[in-house]
């Protein structure tokens, strides 16, 4: 049996993109709307989670 290797490099067209985007989106609404009181202790540590890498690919788009 091979090795699986989960970070290698693969191509999506616009359309598979926006497809797995749309699925993300769901599963995180789902999630935030059947455990809510599970992540509320977790509420500023997500936030960062997200704030800061959403900055920095700004900037880095930006940059470009």
């Amino acid at each position: 049996m091979g090795s699986m290797n989960i970070f290698k490099t693969f191509t999506l067209k616009w359309w598979q993109g926006a497809l797995f985007k749309w699925s993300i989106f769901a599963l995180g609404i789902l999630i935030g709307a059947t455990w809510p009181g599970l992540f509320i202790a977790w509420r500023a540590v997500l936030l960062i989670v997200f704030i800061v890498p959403g900055i920095y690919v700004t900037w880095l788009w930006w940059k470009q």
